[in-house]
């Protein structure tokens, strides 16, 4: 089977320097020598379907190459997935054991076999159980299963086979063309994009990874990062690469134009996870900030499409990958060369080899390729967080406080709210107490920052509801545009503060 490892015994010179963070750095023989070990040792435990629950680190990137070496299917969870998403991704995906540095994820793991520590990490602990379902259904050659954050809030498994995410490493170290980079990894691992084109691309093209702790680059949870520590860290490692969802890149932008002196080694830093203002870029490229954007999606094995120093366009997302065919069917964009597998236990999805991405677009007389928008009511938030504003309603209309609720975030850091109570005497302090205790039951990127009363309530104007009563999200937004950039605003000075 294709991995990473068998390249990197060719690739590596004698002594050469392939990972680090503030722990040590790894050589690439270190490297070839642990993952080989623990393919041994997961082989041993007849482990054929591991998940990975765990922080940003050199063990992760480690189990990540391991199972590539053993042919073991490996299902990355993001740490930021509460406790029901999680417990969906086992449903629906058993597994035979789990790696995890979280001494919780126990708690939800049914029949637990046995528990050991990771030679060389007690954090990460190694837990085998016995699945308590039917195996899942899965396409031939799947070695990697991706879960999103879920558009709804329940994870869905994107089947990927090791080969294709090899061969769109390859493709992407050629459109970047950086020689031996130095790649500073700044979103979470199991992401798929940076588990590919942070770690996979830089070791394919020579270079080094950089892995600091989520925390270590500041980051709570997976919507809030701390603009100094990530800089600092940023400064320290002098990195050649970077990829930044827009929240991030505007991060930058914000210290690099209060001071912060951008590092003269940064080359290239790609730019995707949600639409990226035209100002903003420019703005970055003005700071020395060498941002390209990019567009993607995880059923096609991530990048679809970026700019770069050969081919670059402002305000486009860039070149379509040539080994990619991208097709504008119906204004949609639809993409053939590299598709998923399918989803897990969806057989009806496997083997498609065009993807309907959902996304509106066109691709310019240069062909370079334009997104414009979602076909459907979906919100993308600047941290790259995919959203079903439905869902998050139906949680809130679900408490009698409630008689309108209506969320914001589209290509922002955060989901704001407006609402019309069903008491209009109630005060601003119960309203908020049952804010808080429904933002308990969701993911940090779903909860609701900040809210305002709207002011009259929508059945008072037709125009703002259809005949069945669902909001006109779109004349709502223009008609409260104030209101709601007003609620941003009194985040970034939360922020500032």
């Amino acid at each position: 089977m294709p991995n990473i490892i068998s390249q990197l015994e060719q690739l590596c010179e004698p002594g050469q320097v392939v990972a680090c963070n503030s722990t040590g750095n790894i050589t690439g023989e270190m490297l070839v020598t642990a993952c080989r070990e623990l393919a041994d040792k997961l082989n041993a435990l007849n482990i054929r379907q591991l998940a990975l629950h765990a922080d940003n680190g050199l063990d992760w990137v480690i189990v990540d190459l391991a199972c590539q070496l053993a042919d073991i299917c490996l299902l990355p969870l993001p740490t930021f997935f509460s406790i029901g998403q999680l417990k969906h991704a086992f449903k629906e995906t058993p597994i035979d054991a789990i790696i995890s540095d979280n001494p919780a994820i126990a708690n939800i793991l049914d029949d637990i076999v046995s528990t050991e520590s990771l030679p060389g990490n007690e954090q990460l602990q190694l837990i085998k159980v016995n699945p308590s379902h039917p195996q899942a259904l899965l396409p031939h050659c799947t070695g990697k299963i991706t879960y999103t954050s879920g558009s709804t809030g329940t994870p869905k498994g994107v089947c990927l086979s090791n080969y294709q995410l090899l061969e769109q490493a390859a493709v992407l170290a050629n459109a970047v063309a950086l020689k031996k980079p130095r790649h500073l990894c700044l979103l979470p691992l199991s992401t798929l994009l940076e588990n590919i084109a942070g770690i996979y691309t830089p070791l394919l093209a020579g270079g080094e990874v950089i892995v600091p702790s989520l925390r270590e680059l500041g980051f709570c949870g997976s919507s809030s990062v701390n603009a100094s520590t990530m800089t600092a860290t940023i400064s320290h490692y002098q990195p050649t690469s970077l990829i930044l969802t827009p929240q991030l890149l505007l991060l930058l932008v914000v210290a690099a134009e209060s001071g912060w002196s951008v590092p003269e080694s940064l080359k290239f830093v790609a730019v995707g996870g949600s639409r990226v203002s035209e100002e903003l870029l420019k703005r970055a490229w003005q700071l020395g900030i060498p941002a390209y954007e990019g567009y993607g999606l995880s059923e096609c094995a991530s990048v679809v499409s970026l700019n770069s120093p050969r081919h670059h366009q402002p305000g486009s997302c860039g070149m379509p990958l040539p080994h990619l065919g991208v097709r504008i069917i119906d204004n949609e964009v639809v993409v053939t060369g590299n598709p998923m597998l399918g989803y897990v236990n969806e057989p009806s999805s496997w083997g498609n080899q065009a993807i309907h991405t959902g996304d509106l677009g066109y691709l310019d007389d240069k062909g370079f390729l334009h997104i414009s928008g979602r076909r459907k009511n979906l919100l993308i938030s600047s941290y790259g967080r995919n959203i079903n504003p439905e869902w998050i309603e139906s949680e809130f209309l679900s408490n009698p406080t409630f008689a309108e609720f209506v969320v914001f975030g589209d290509a922002r850091p955060c989901c704001v709210a407006l609402l019309t109570p069903r008491q209009n005497n109630i005060s601003v302090q119960l309203i908020q107490k049952a804010i808080d205790e429904i933002n308990q039951r969701l993911p940090d990127y779903a909860q609701i920052q900040h809210w305002a009363r709207f002011p009259a309530p929508l059945t008072a104007n037709p125009a703002l509801i259809t005949d069945n009563g669902r909001p006109r999200r779109n004349t709502i937004a223009d008609t409260y545009s104030a209101l709601i950039s007003g609620l941003y605003n009194a985040d970034l000075k939360e922020q500032s503060a």
